[in-house]
């Protein structure tokens, strides 16, 4: 085992995780000549949250945003995470707005692509590793880890040999919730080097909620993990990714040398500390984010379902019901068939836990995401379902036993046609399709900046409406 690499989270997974996306280009930018010159495997700087949050809340095109990036960053890898059918959004989209996100990912300049698919339904992933792959770009293909009764280490290793018979590059171990523990690690991926090729990268990614993220990285390591996902300081630990500098101090002098410079390293902290200052000053990063939850390794809620959950309930002024509803998460998980709680299952099992304790009676009413979850519309569930539950949410609907995307029709023309008025560029296409309400928000804010067009349809921030 040689050199660990370091994939570094701190321009989307760092502040997705801790302030809600927020993170401006234009604070980005200052500090990528430095990133550039560290040496990381690559640099996770788009997809996740990182679309819908620029064209929502920033009033950035993120497409400009990866296309700036890539210019200031010529030589490091750049990093996207991709929800496979799903792509960014929330609904499986038909194969060819897939490929074409593919497509246009690669050619504004990412180089790897993070596959994901929320039930672990290879079927899901499919076209976009095809895609990736015709247009040059490397496939990670990511398993989203979980512990059920059929989550078991054979399931995963298994999984993993399947994906990288389908064309992946590197497999990505995806801990999303922080609940997978140091010695498992070390024991799945101890399992999975003696099955794959040598040629595959194992790239591990976990957080920090529950305080076992850098040991878990640690032994992740030791058994010959290739790669980890770190945050730098200012954006690290707690929901976010595990801190680079501390990892890169343990690992100095070892086999296992990152080779990277952490003077460097504490000049870029400098910078990103003065944003992490501004994104807690704004109110959009809460000191609660940093604090060890344990409720994270109970109930498998990731940090990012607690903080809405709590919303749900405070909405419904019910915030004295929290404790029900994280208990009643994993009775809800179990009915579904185990799926993982990762977007976008994680919201639809957490609104169905929520419903259950609020009508004080279990699934008295579900949401259409709950039914399309039971009746097959998500992908194939790990698990059979408790047929009562899925007969009482499903009725006398047919369930959906084939690849969901199969009953898709292309969509790109359609689409094309829909927003002609607005197009200035190929990609806009892409933003309408998943995010067409926010899109279409920020294309008449875009007219408005060039044209000098009436701007009183936004609020006085200059922040559309949405």
């Amino acid at each position: 085992m040689g050199k660990v690499l370091i994939t570094d989270t701190i321009l989307r997974d760092a502040h997705q995780s801790q302030a809600a996306t927020r993170m401006r280009t234009e604070e980005m930018i200052p500090m990528c000549e430095k990133l550039d010159k560290v040496g990381y495997y690559s640099l996770e700087c788009w997809g996740g949250a990182t679309f819908d949050s620029c064209l929502r809340f920033l009033n950035e095109d993120p497409w400009e945003r990866l296309r700036k990036l890539r210019k200031a960053m010529p030589n490091t890898k750049l990093q996207m995470l991709f929800r496979g059918q799903n792509i960014l959004g929330y609904k499986h989209y038909a194969d060819d707005v897939v490929d074409e996100f593919c497509r246009l990912s690669i050619k504004n300049g990412i180089d790897i692509i993070r596959i994901f698919d929320a039930l672990n339904d290879p079927r899901n992933l499919r076209q976009a590793i095809e895609s990736t792959k015709k247009y040059g770009g490397t496939v990670e293909a990511a398993i989203s880890y979980t512990t059920s009764p059929v989550h078991t280490t054979d399931y995963f290793v298994d999984l993993a040999c399947e994906l990288e018979e389908m064309g992946a590059d590197n497999i990505c171990i995806k801990d999303m919730a922080n609940i997978l523990l140091p010695y498992t690690a070390a024991d799945l991926i101890t399992k999975m080097k003696k099955k794959l090729s040598k040629k595959t990268l194992i790239h591990l990614h976990t957080h920090n909620t529950a305080g076992t993220g850098d040991m878990i990285n640690l032994k992740a390591i030791e058994a010959g993990c290739d790669i980890v996902d770190c945050a730098l300081s200012p954006l690290g630990n707690g929901t976010s990714q595990p801190a680079t500098e501390p990892l890169v101090a343990t690992l100095k002098g070892t086999q296992y040398d990152t080779g990277i410079d952490i003077s460097l390293l504490s000049e870029i902290a400098t910078h990103f500390k003065t944003i992490s200052d501004r994104l807690s000053k704004d109110g959009v990063l809460n000191p609660a984010v940093l604090k060890v939850d344990i409720n994270t390794l109970l109930y498998q809620v990731p940090g990012g379902m607690l903080s809405n959950l709590l919303n749900q309930l405070k909405q419904a002024n019910a915030s004295d019901k929290f404790l029900a509803v994280l208990e009643e998460v994993p009775r809800v998980r179990k009915d579904f068939g185990y799926p993982p709680l990762v977007t976008p299952t994680s919201q639809i099992v957490g609104t169905q836990a929520v419903l259950n304790v609020l009508a004080g009676e279990r699934y008295k009413t579900f949401t259409k995401e709950s039914v399309g979850l039971l009746r097959g519309a998500y992908g194939k569930l790990p698990a059979s379902p408790d047929p009562e539950v899925q007969k009482k949410a499903v009725g006398s609907e047919p369930l959906i036993t084939g690849r969901p995307a199969d009953a898709l029709k292309p969509e790109l023309a359609t689409y094309r046609e829909e927003i002609k008025e607005y197009i200035e560029q190929e990609e806009d296409v892409l933003s309408y399709a998943l995010f067409p309400q926010v899109a279409l928000n920020y294309f008449k804010y875009r007219q408005a900046q060039k044209y000098g067009a009436d701007k009183s349809i936004f609020d006085k921030d200059g922040v559309h409406p949405v």
